[in-house]
């Protein structure tokens, strides 16, 4: 006993705390400049104008104009900034419970685009069919989510948000000072979910999943070599199972179709652990977050394998599937 709580005072806090330091580190370098962007883009008075042009699209889900910076931010980002601006926008908005799930179902499915689609497109998919699946697949689980709710007078009761950003003035002193508080309410987040992490990998949770989705992959048509390194994919996201993928897909040792497959499902269903647990501190609920959004990735995976299988080589080379290099 007295040994496990040594390592687990001098090894696994360390780590943890280093881990959770670095993550920190790496999302403020990224968000301080979409926030200080943000700020000249409300002086300048050029949001009204961005969620104009976003309209259409906000409407089609049911959301508010301003959901659509959101999900903008959130998909040249990450979550994380998508998140910042929705802590500054939502309390103004007087949201639903169902309206904030339907957002977040769509920042998980279509989220950090720049550098995501350039790890599909090495491991064999077209860049454009990557970029069409991840943003048509968010629009139609938001919309399949907003009229079910609608229809069913689900989820209509007002979100009661985590965390609200105080509004003093608008004093750029006061908009640095929000700032501030917003990033500490970020490090508790990630530190909190991190533990959490680290505590389900211990009990081995991974393992038990790698144990219930295996039948599953296979009746969706992804090979036995491609199924562990999508379930990593799955539950530890798509930079790590899609890396992975790519080292196979470079050795030849997954087909080019099993990649395509496994790469489908890993755009729509990844980190389905952390992401699922991060949205859910917007106000968000499961029926849309994990539920939903698993069935219909597993629908749509079901129904592009089948199609795959009955296209032709040349049409899947030519419109499909990304020349990979070979080791």
């Amino acid at each position: 006993m007295q040994r496990v709580l040594n390592s687990f005072i001098y090894q696994t806090l360390p780590q943890l705390a280093r881990e959770i330091y670095e993550v920190c580190l790496l999302l403020f370098k990224l968000m301080i400049p979409i926030l200080v962007v943000v700020k000249v883009l409300e002086e300048i008075g050029a949001i009204p104008y961005i969620s104009r042009a976003l309209e259409p699209v906000m409407q089609l889900v049911g959301l508010p104009d301003s959901m659509g910076l959101v999900w903008t931010t959130t998909l040249l980002t990450n979550i994380y900034g998508g998140m910042l601006i929705f802590f500054q926008l939502a309390p103004q908005e007087n949201l639903t419970v169902a309206q904030v799930t339907v957002i977040s179902t769509m920042m998980l499915i279509a989220h950090s685009l720049p550098l995501e689609l350039r790890i599909v497109q090495k491991a064999g998919v077209k860049l454009m069919v990557a970029l069409l699946i991840r943003i048509l697949s968010a629009l139609v689980l938001g919309a399949l989510l907003h009229y079910s709710y609608s229809w069913g007078n689900w989820l209509q009761q007002p979100v009661v948000l985590m965390w609200q950003q105080p509004i003093i003035d608008d004093s750029l002193l006061s908009w640095g000072i929000n700032q501030l508080q917003s990033f500490g309410m970020i490090i508790l987040i990630i530190t909190a979910l991190m533990s959490l992490l680290r505590f389900l990998r211990w009990i081995h949770i991974e393992r038990l999943m790698i144990w219930l989705l295996q039948p599953l992959l296979k009746l969706l048509g992804i090979s036995t070599q491609a199924t562990s390194l999508t379930i990593i994919g799955v539950t530890l996201g798509l930079s790590f199972g899609g890396g992975l993928l790519i080292r196979e897909a470079q050795s030849g040792k997954i087909s080019a179709k099993d990649c395509f497959s496994a790469l489908c499902l890993l755009s729509l269903s990844h980190s389905i652990i952390e992401d699922t647990l991060l949205v859910m501190t917007l106000g968000a609920d499961l029926s849309g977050v994990l539920w939903a959004r698993l069935a219909f990735s597993f629908i749509f995976v079901a129904i592009m394998t089948r199609l795959l299988n009955q296209t032709s080589e040349h049409t899947q080379q030519r419109w499909l599937l990304h020349p990979v290099a070979k080791d």
